[in-house]
């Protein structure tokens, strides 16, 4: 199992979409382990995962683990609004 598990909602491609998965995969690769998972699920295609979560909004983004889990939903395209709601800024 991964030291984190990273579980980020889209609804859909765009160019916000698109800045929101690298500013999310910006945060695994600089601030993170090696070993961090992340899961880009687009819920216009897999529509019951997000129900199964209790995504309401996109984008969200969960952090599964480790625990306790953490979830940001909205403007995900700050590093330091994901880094501070991931509590992986001083």
């Amino acid at each position: 199992m991964s030291s984190y598990l990273l579980k980020l909602y889209v609804a859909g491609y765009s160019p916000t979409t698109d800045e929101v998965i690298a500013t999310v995969r910006r945060v695994c690769e600089e601030n993170l382990p090696s070993d961090c998972e992340l899961l880009v699920i687009n819920v216009l295609e897999t529509p019951e995962v997000a129900v199964r979560d209790k995504v309401l909004a996109t984008p969200t983004l969960i952090r599964e683990y480790p625990l306790p889990v953490r979830r940001l939903v909205g403007d995900l395209t700050d590093k330091r609004v994901v880094l501070k709601a991931l509590e992986l800024e001083n």
